[in-house]
């Protein structure tokens, strides 16, 4: 039987060709690494990370909310339902705004407790937005009724020294907040510009259309003065001809009997047709003194409390439309 040898060809020794599989699957390791780092470096880009905004109380952070849209990270600094005229900072306040990019305030002297936080803050890059910009203040439009010289029994110490700061009651000045914040978000992210004017032009157009339904409906009473236990509500008294009479600037949890006094003064005094209360007042007293006086009671909201979405400011300033047109008929 004659064996046949055959000679292995070149380069096909085993010794050779184990080289060049240990090449291929490190050449496949590397290649799949490199994907997975892509992928995870992918998803830490910078200019994936949206504009942190930080807001002071409810009214602001709905406006803002309605600019910014999902462009924006909105967060709100006051507790909704917390009185902000009297607003203590907490430490997470200062960590919100040490780590924003953009805060925004009503403005006219209303976040007392924004000066010494923004300093603790210690955020050199922040940029603030002051939604009053350009917007002239009013002081007492309307009367603030006191009774015998110095009460002290309840004391109220509140007082806006840069003019009355509701500026949001009025829906023609809460366009001009609007506008404001626009600008400002603008300003600091450019790069958002187009979303910001979108969102802005469409809330806008709700206020004009707010604005319209307040004419309309309270033209037909003129001149209606109505009693209030927050003084909250000069602009919109200005904008719709009426006439506001608050027994105290700022409400208390509940009324004292000096308050009590300087309501019947009030009525004695101006031809009031209503008195309108605010949510979480003490309402069995106020009942009780409207039958005394034959006056209706109705329930008028200054907006600091309420739903997060945006759109919640159009619900509330339509029940205060209907509020005012039962109390002024």
């Amino acid at each position: 039987m004659v064996r046949t040898h055959i000679e292995p060809k070149k380069g096909r020794t085993r010794s050779g060709i184990l080289p060049l599989i240990v090449l291929s699957i490190l050449s496949i390791a590397s290649c799949n690494q490199s994907l997975t780092d892509r992928k995870a470096a992918s998803q830490d880009l910078p200019s994936a990370k949206k504009t942190k905004i930080v807001t002071t109380f409810l009214p602001i952070y709905w406006f803002t909310k309605a600019v910014a849209g999902d462009a924006a990270e909105v967060e709100i600094l006051v507790p909704p339902g917390t009185e902000v005229h009297e607003y203590q900072a907490k430490p997470e306040n200062v960590r919100a705004i040490a780590t924003a990019n953009v805060l925004v305030k009503n403005g006219l002297g209303l976040e007392k407790f924004l000066e010494e936080t923004v300093k603790n803050a210690q955020n050199p890059k922040l940029t603030e937005i002051d939604s009053s910009k350009g917007i002239k203040s009013i002081g007492a439009i309307s009367p603030i009724v006191n009774t015998a010289k110095n009460e002290k029994d309840h004391d109220h110490e509140h007082e806006h020294t840069e003019g009355n700061p509701h500026i949001w009651l009025d829906p023609v000045l809460a366009k001009q907040q609007v506008t404001n914040i626009r600008d400002g978000l603008i300003a600091a992210d450019p790069q958002n510009q187009a979303t910001y004017v979108s969102n802005a032009a469409a809330y806008i157009q709700e206020l004009d259309t707010l604005n319209r339904q307040f004419q309309q409906t309270l033209q037909k009473n003129p001149n209606c003065t109505f009693v209030t236990f927050h003084d909250a509500y000069p602009y919109l008294a200005q904008r719709y001809n009426l006439k506001q009479v608050a027994v105290v600037e700022i409400p208390e949890d509940q009324l004292s009997p000096a308050d009590i006094q300087n309501v019947t003064n009030a009525v004695k005094k101006y031809q009031v047709k209503a008195l309108l209360s605010e949510p979480g007042t003490d309402n069995k007293l106020l009942k009780n003194l409207s039958q005394d006086l034959k006056l209706n009671l109705q329930t008028l909201d200054s907006l600091e409390n309420g739903d997060p979405d945006p759109q919640y400011y159009f619900k509330a300033m339509k029940a205060n439309l209907q509020t005012l047109e039962a109390a002024c008929k």
